[in-house]
C-alpha cells in the first residue's frame, strides 16, 4: 500500500513539473514590444478617472487581459502577439489621441466612442492598413480630418460624427474602395462635398448632415451602384438645385436634405423603386409636384415649408405605407382627394398623420370622414371656413412628447417583493414573475427609414433576438424617443428562462461577452428599413460591464504542449524518485472523499470538510468562492492547458495578481491529509526552471492549487 501511495505521489509531482514548464513556456508568448510601448504612451496621453485602464500597468497586454485590449490568438512570422482591437467605448475617458496608435499596425478595431477625447485626429492612423473600423464618434474632437485616413485600405466604417471637427473631406477619401459606411453628422465639417465620392464603389451610408458644408450637390451621386441612404440636412448648398439625376439612383432608401436652402423644382422620384424616406421640407423650392407615384414601401414624404405650387397630386393616395406626409407651408391651392386618407386600412399599431396647413386649399373631394388612427391636419386654408370640418381645423394638440415606455406585460400578477434589486421581472417571459438580472444596451438607429417606430416594432424584435442567438422573449424594448431623424432606444435582454433554477437568474459572463462583441463589432446587419445603428452603452447590474478577453487557440496550445514534454522529463522523473524515497515512510490510509453533490451545491450551501490547517510561508489557503471569481467560474474562455490530473486555469485574484490555477477533476482526488502533505512538499521545491506555489483550496470537494503567471 505505501509503495502504490509513493508511486501516486510521484506522478503528482510530475504532472505539477510538466505543468510549470508549460506555463514558463507558455509566458513566452509575448506583444510585440513596440505595441506595448504603444500603448503606454496612448494611457500617458489618456485622463482615466474611474481608473479603467488600471490594469494597463501590469503584465503583458495580450496575456494579462488589458482594459479593451483584444489580441490575435496566434503569433505571427515575428514570433509575437498583436493587437486585433482596441476597444474603449464609453469609458469617460478624455486627454488626447496619440500618434502612437499607427504603432498597432496589425489592429482592426479602434473603438474610442462616447468619451470626453479632444484635441485632433492623428494622421498616424492612416498608417494602420489593417484597419477596418476607425470608431471616433460621440467625443469633443477638433481639427480637419488627415488626408492620410484615406490611405486605409481596408476600412470599412468611419464613424466620426458628433465632434467638432471643421475642414474640409479630404479627396483621399475617394480611394476607400472598401468604406461602407461614412459617419460624419453634427461637426463643423466645411466646404464642397468632393464629387469624387462617387468613385466609392460599395459606399452604402453616407451621412453628413448637421455641418457647414456649402457648394453644389454633386450629379455624381447618382453613378454611385452601392449607396441606400444620403443624409445632408442642416447644411448650406445656397441657391442650388437637386439633381435631376437623382431620380435615378435606384438602390436609393432614404433622401433627407432638410434646410439646406436648395432652390428649382422638385424631381421626379416616383422611379426609385424602394424608396422608404423622402424629406426635402424647409428649403426654397418651387413648381408643382411631380404627379409620378412613389414606391409601394414609402412611409415618409415630407415637403413642407417651400414655395410648391399646383395642386395636391392624387398619386399620394393609395400608398400601402405612408405614415406622414407634410405638405404644409407652401402655395398648395385646389382641393384635396379624401382618398389619400380612405383608401388605407389601418391596424391598432398603425397611424397617419396629413398636414397640409397655411395652403391656399380651398376643399375636399370624397368623404370627410375621418378613419380610425388618422389625422388630418388643415388649419390655415380657405377649406376651414366651413364650419362643419372642426376635425380638420380645429387647434392643434400640444402634446409633443415623442418618447414611449413600452409596457411590462408580467408584473401585474407579481409581488414586487419577490423580485429584489437589482432583479427585476422579464416582461414576456414564458413563466410569469421570472426573476432575472438585465443586460441594458443603449441602442440607436441613425437614419431609419419611418417615422413612426410603432408598427415596426415587433419586426425589429424578432430580427433583432435572433441575430444575438437570443429567444424573442429575452429582448425587450423598454423605450424609445425620436431625436430628430434618429431614434434612441433602450433594450433589456434577459437570460434565458430554465425551470430547474430557482430563484433569480442572471446571464453568465461568457453570454456577456458574446452578446456585446457582437454588437461593438458590427456584426449586426440591419434590415433596410432600419438603416445603420450605433450602440451608446451597456449595463449590468450585477457586474462591471467585462472587458475583452485573451484565449491561446487549440494549435498553439497543442505546439506548446509538445515543446516543454521533453523538457520536463528528465527532472521530472529525478524529482519522482526522491519522492518515492520520502513517501514510503509511515503513512495511514485514509478513504477518499465521495462527490454525493454537485460543486455548485457546495457553493451555495457553504459546505466544507476540511477540519485540517496547513500554516506554510508564502503559501495561502483560498475559498473556493474567490478561485471561481478570478477565473469567471471556471469558464472555459479562461482555460490554457490540460492534463491527466486536471485542467489549468488563467485566473486573476482580488489584488490583480496574474495566476496559473489546477484544479483536480474528480477521479484524481486525494485525502485531505495527502493533499495538505502534497502542499507542504511542493512549497519546498524551489528551482530556477520551476514558478512558484503561492496558494492551494481544500473547501468541499475541490482540491485546488497555483502559481504565478505574469509578463516576464
Amino acid at each position: 500500500m505505501y509503495q502504490s501511495r509513493a508511486w501516486t505521489h510521484g506522478l503528482f509531482v510530475f504532472a505539477w513539473l510538466c505543468w510549470s514548464s508549460l506555463l514558463i513556456r507558455a509566458q513566452d508568448l509575448i506583444t510585440d514590444p513596440l505595441e506595448v510601448i504603444a500603448l503606454q504612451a496612448v494611457k500617458r496621453s489618456l485622463t482615466d478617472p474611474e481608473n479603467h485602464l488600471n490594469n494597463w500597468n501590469r503584465g503583458d497586454p495580450c496575456t494579462s487581459n488589458w482594459t479593451g485590449i483584444v489580441c490575435f490568438n496566434r503569433t505571427f512570422d515575428d514570433e509575437y502577439l498583436h493587437v486585433q482591437q482596441l476597444i474603449l467605448l464609453d469609458m469617460n475617458l478624455s486627454g488626447s489621441l496619440s500618434p502612437e496608435l499607427g504603432r498597432l499596425s496589425h489592429m482592426t478595431i479602434l473603438d474610442f466612442m462616447w468619451n470626453n477625447i479632444s484635441g485632433s485626429i492623428p494622421k498616424e492612423i492612416g498608417s494602420i492598413t489593417s484597419l477596418e473600423l476607425l470608431l471616433l464618434n460621440g467625443n469633443n474632437l477638433t481639427g480637419s480630418l488627415p488626408e492620410e485616413l484615406g490611405y486605409l485600405p481596408n476600412l470599412n466604417r468611419m464613424q466620426i460624427d458628433e465632434n467638432r471637427i471643421s475642414g474640409s473631406i479630404p479627396i483621399s477619401f475617394s480611394k476607400l474602395n472598401k468604406a461602407k459606411h461614412f459617419h460624419m453628422n453634427n461637426n463643423s465639417i466645411s466646404g464642397q462635398i468632393p464629387p469624387e465620392l462617387s468613385r466609392l464603389p460599395r459606399l452604402v451610408h453616407l451621412l453628413l448632415d448637421n455641418n457647414n458644408l456649402s457648394g453644389h450637390l454633386p450629379p455624381e451621386f447618382s453613378e454611385m451602384p452601392s449607396l441606400t441612404i444620403l443624409q445632408l440636412d442642416n447644411n448650406h448648398f445656397d441657391g442650388t438645385k437637386i439633381p435631376a439625376s437623382y431620380s435615378n439612383m435606384s438602390k436609393l432608401l432614404k433622401l433627407s436634405l432638410r434646410n439646406c436652402n436648395l432652390q428649382g423644382a422638385i424631381p421626379d422620384f416616383s422611379q426609385i423603386p424602394n424608396l422608404y424616406y423622402l424629406d426635402l421640407s424647409s428649403n426654397q423650392l418651387n413648381g408643382s409636384i411631380p404627379q409620378g407615384r412613389f414606391s409601394e414601401n414609402i412611409t415618409t414624404i415630407y415637403l413642407s415649408n417651400n414655395n410648391i405650387t399646383g395642386t395636391v397630386p392624387a398619386s399620394f393616395s393609395g400608398l400601402p405605407k405612408i405614415q406622414r406626409l407634410s405638405l404644409s407651408n407652401n402655395l398648395l391651392s385646389g382641393s384635396i382627394p379624401s382618398t389619400i386618407w380612405q383608401s388605407r386600412t389601418l391596424n391598432k399599431m398603425e397611424t397617419l398623420i396629413v398636414e397640409l396647413q397655411n395652403n391656399k386649399l380651398s376643399s375636399i373631394t370624397g368623404s370627410t370622414t375621418l378613419p380610425l388612427n388618422v389625422t388630418v391636419r388643415l388649419q390655415g386654408n380657405p377649406v376651414c371656413s366651413n364650419i362643419s370640418l372642426v376635425q380638420f381645423c380645429g387647434s392643434e394638440s400640444k402634446n409633443n412628447d415623442n418618447s414611449q415606455r413600452l409596457p411590462n406585460t408580467n408584473t401585474s400578477v407579481c409581488l414586487p417583493q419577490t423580485c429584489p434589486p437589482p432583479y427585476e421581472y422579464s416582461p414576456t417571459s414564458p413563466a410569469p414573475c421570472f426573476c432575472a438580472a438585465p443586460l441594458l444596451i443603449g441602442y440607436r438607429l441613425k437614419s431609419p427609414g419611418f417615422s413612426d417606430f410603432h408598427p415596426y416594432r415587433d419586426t425589429f424584435e424578432k430580427f433583432l433576438a435572433p441575430t444575438l442567438q437570443l429567444f424573442n422573449y429575452q429582448l425587450h424594448i423598454d423605450s424609445f424617443i425620436c431625436e430628430g431623424p434618429r431614434l434612441r432606444m433602450y433594450l433589456k435582454l434577459f437570460p434565458v428562462y430554465d425551470a430547474n433554477i430557482k430563484g433569480p437568474s442572471s446571464f453568465n459572463m461568457s453570454e456577456i461577452q458574446r452578446i456585446t462583441d457582437t454588437f461593438a463589432s458590427w456584426k449586426i446587419s440591419n434590415l433596410d428599413v432600419f438603416g445603420p445603428y450605433e450602440v451608446l452603452n451597456f449595463t449590468h447590474e450585477y457586474d462591471n460591464y467585462p472587458s475583452p478577453r485573451f484565449a491561446l487557440s487549440k494549435g498553439a496550445l497543442v505546439g506548446i504542449v509538445l515543446g516543454t514534454i521533453a523538457g520536463a522529463v528528465t527532472l521530472s522523473v529525478l524529482v519522482s524518485l526522491l519522492m518515492l524515497k520520502v513517501h514510503t515512510r509511515n503513512y495511514t490510509a485514509v478513504s477518499r472523499r465521495h462527490c454525493c453533490q454537485s460543486c455548485a451545491t457546495i457553493i451555495t450551501t457553504g459546505l466544507t470538510t476540511s477540519n485540517a490547517s496547513l500554516k506554510i510561508d508564502g503559501v495561502k489557503a483560498f475559498t473556493y468562492g474567490e478561485l471561481t471569481m478570478a477565473t469567471n467560474n471556471f469558464n472555459s474562455s479562461t482555460q490554457v492547458g490540460e492534463g491527466g490530473y486536471g485542467k489549468v486555469y488563467k485566473g486573476i485574484l482580488a489584488d490583480g495578481t496574474v495566476v496559473a490555477i489546477k484544479r483536480a477533476q474528480e477521479g484524481s482526488l486525494q485525502g485531505e491529509k495527502e493533499f495538505l502533505t502534497e502542499i507542504e512538499l511542493l512549497s519546498r521545491l524551489h528551482h530556477r526552471n520551476l514558478v512558484s506555489l503561492i496558494g492551494y483550496c481544500d473547501e468541499g470537494f475541490e482540491q485546488v492549487f497555483f502559481s504565478y503567471l505574469d509578463y516576464l
